[in-house]
């Protein structure tokens, strides 16, 4: 009888990132006293950049949001100025990735809108947009701008429709029409040549954005999968294309779980898990280029805690030993210039994203200024149809809306009628006086 000795060792996996760590900012570094929304949908309602932090609060007879320049930490008073233009209730902000005071706003009011934030933030309440973008029937809940063009937008609406806006013009340029749900979710490939979204209707869609073909709905037999627990909860992914770091929080969970993803098997490995009491509404994150590499943080959060109306910074962390800038976790990554002009890629043209290295830390400031273009109000039609035409209302706020819209389109009609009324009797005056003149028999 042979007797074979078997030995087990755990398999561990060589990896820069094994030891990442989350680190929360000091409460004088967080930013307190923010009326935080509390809509229920599911999005993120914060946006962060280099310079600015901005935050969907609670407001009534309206929407509106907070700019906070990223320095001024600390309680926020209460009647801090707030981008308060909308009628409805702001649903979704994002910044644009290469004019860093220019931010994309949507809504329940069925516009889109950009602004324009002053340097140095907000010293008054802003109601003006620099462009009120009108072509959806409902209301809209995500933007997301192109990664490598600039000047294009997309939005998505519950008409669940997704219309793509050369802003250059002020215009929607192609209007997706290919789900049969609301939809969920929008993300790009690295060039912006494609574009991912997750429906209501539990399917997961690859389009070429241009064309509006469908390339592929559903996929495969996935490559793994992974329990995360047991909660209902609405999961965020957040994936970190320079670490290829996978971050996944949970709606209403004050965890951040986090993995690695890699082309080989296991394909996806568990790294660490980031833990805290306080529970997430929602999590901003900031670009590339405005992280503290000195640190070694490699990614930063900003949670939105509701319940005490506090934004906390989290940093996720690499330890190391040396002050020395850390070449390996910093490959050059996605800049602030864009790589396409609008006309470019509505012409077909694809480019990767002009790269920048993070080694003197990012110090330099966007030299592109938005110009918005004059507008005329007209029909909107893409695709041979009038995206402004009347749609019949499916809720009570949507009817209320449409009322308004049209008891605001009769008196400006009326107002109209009145000059034209008093310009003809001035024209029947002068012809009545030509005629009784002696001078003119």
């Amino acid at each position: 009888m042979t007797v074979t000795k078997m030995s087990w060792r755990p398999q561990y996996r060589s990896s820069k990132f094994r030891n990442v760590y989350g680190k929360v900012a000091n409460r004088e570094h967080c930013f307190d006293g923010i009326p935080i929304t509390k809509n229920v949908h599911d999005n993120h309602f914060c946006a962060v950049n280099a310079r600015f932090l901005a935050i969907v609060t609670e407001s009534a007879g309206g929407g509106s949001f907070l700019v906070i320049p990223l320095e001024q930490t600390g309680r926020i008073e209460p009647n801090y100025p707030k981008v308060c233009g909308h009628q409805g209730n702001v649903l979704d902000i994002k910044w644009n990735p290469f004019i860093d005071n220019i931010i994309a706003s949507c809504s329940e009011d069925t516009s889109v809108r950009i602004w324009e934030i002053p340097e140095g933030g907000l010293k008054r309440n802003m109601t003006e947009a620099l462009l009120e973008l009108h072509g959806h029937s409902r209301r809209v809940g995500l933007v997301e701008w192109h990664p490598t063009t600039n000047n294009i937008l997309f939005s998505a609406g519950y008409d669940y429709k997704v219309l793509i806006w050369n802003l250059d013009v002020g215009e929607p340029v192609k209007m997706i029409d290919c789900h049969s749900d609301v939809i969920l979710c929008m993300s790009f490939n690295t060039d912006g040549s494609l574009l991912t979204t997750t429906c209501k209707d539990k399917k997961l869609r690859v389009i070429e954005p241009r064309s509006g073909r469908v390339l592929q709905e559903d996929l495969s037999m996935p490559l793994i999968e992974e329990e995360i627990d047991g909660l209902s909860g609405l999961l965020f992914p957040f994936y970190d294309a320079d670490t290829h770091m996978l971050y996944l929080a949970g709606k209403g969970d004050g965890n951040i779980r986090y993995y690695e993803i890699s082309t080989e098997k296991p394909f996806l490995s568990y790294l660490m898990e980031f833990r805290s009491p306080a529970p997430q509404k929602g999590l901003g994150v900031m670009p590339k280029h405005g992280l503290d590499v000195s640190a070694c943080e490699v990614f930063r959060f900003y949670k939105l805690v509701t319940l005490k109306g506090l934004i906390e910074p989290i940093s996720m962390i690499v330890p190391r030993r040396s002050d020395s800038y850390q070449e390996d976790i910093y490959p050059m990554t996605p800049g602030t210039e864009p790589a396409l002009t609008p006309d470019e890629w509505l012409g077909g043209m694809n480019r990767d994203p002009v790269l920048m290295s993070l080694k003197e830390g990012y110090k330099k400031s966007s030299k592109m200024v938005f110009k918005a273009p004059i507008k005329e109000k007209k029909s909107v039609v893409v695709n041979g149809i009038d995206l402004l035409e009347n749609v019949p209302p499916r809720t009570e706020n949507e009817l209320l809306r449409m009322f308004f819209r049209q008891q605001d389109e009769i008196r400006r009609l009326k107002e109209e009628l009145a000059q034209k009324d008093i310009r003809i009797r001035q024209l029947q005056l002068e012809l009545k006086n030509l005629r009784n003149n002696p001078k003119n028999c």
